[in-house]
């Protein structure tokens, strides 16, 4: 008997994808919900519960992009999109409404478990439970307990940030390696953990999402700067 993996609710309404990606993730031990119109799928999102959300984006009723934008802030579960291949204004929009992550077409089902496991897992809190709970370096605070953000003002209270799954291990591993150098490489297979292709800017993107929210300078940036050609690194004072 397959082990039961979570409950997955999959909007998309191509139908011999949908039904390919529905088998595959229901092979695998998956409880998979599989609705085709966007509005329908809302609906569902509200009133049942769900381990986590895969979206396409071009869908009937309501896109991919809007349930997302919808269903973010009150949905705690990861949300993976499906895009178009080689659309950048797609992957950027995903990540802008708070995706957590995103797979081109055409879908590889292996890709698309193993993006899937890697969110999930994140968000198991008995993953977490011997990590370092409060990790704080120059007024940003990162409990990966609570798996919360806060940003300390200068009055010394703390403004909680609204981050993402995925924007929230971005940001905990660069700030545990703080000072340090670290790789595209390195950082992708960390993050979304399977081997990085050299083409897909994900983490990029999130970064720049994150430097938003950290309210740091793009241009000038003094928390988490870009090393041309290699990576990032978290500066702190010396």
């Amino acid at each position: 008997m397959i082990a039961d993996s979570g409950r997955l609710l999959l909007v998309e309404d191509d139908l011999t994808l949908g039904k390919m990606v529905d088998d595959f993730l229901t092979g695998h031990g998956y409880r998979v919900r599989w609705e085709s119109n966007g509005l329908r799928a809302l609906g569902l999102i509200d009133s049942e519960t769900f381990d986590a959300l895969i979206l396409d984006i071009g869908l009937p009723g309501m896109d991919g992009i809007q349930i997302c934008r919808s269903v973010r802030d009150s949905f705690g579960g990861p949300i993976i999109m499906l895009t178009a291949r080689g659309d950048e204004i797609d992957e950027v929009v995903c990540l802008e409404v708070g995706a957590d992550d995103y797979i081109t077409k055409p879908v590889r089902p292996r890709a698309l478990l193993a993006r899937l496991k890697v969110h999930l897992r994140r968000g198991d809190p008995q993953a977490h439970q011997t990590e370092s709970s409060r990790l704080e370096i120059e007024g940003l605070v990162v409990d990966s307990t609570s798996r919360t953000v806060r940003l300390k003002t200068e009055s010394g209270e703390e403004n909680i940030l609204n981050v993402t799954t995925a924007e929230f291990d971005l940001l905990l591993f660069l700030m545990q390696r703080a000072g340090e150098v670290v790789g595209r490489s390195e950082i992708y297979e960390q993050i979304q953990g399977i081997g990085y292709d050299g083409v897909d800017r994900s983490i990029d993107l999130r970064v720049s999402r994150l430097r938003k929210k950290l309210e740091d300078d793009p241009s000038n940036p003094k928390r988490i700067k870009s090393v041309r050609g290699v990576g990032y690194i978290f500066a702190v004072e010396s």
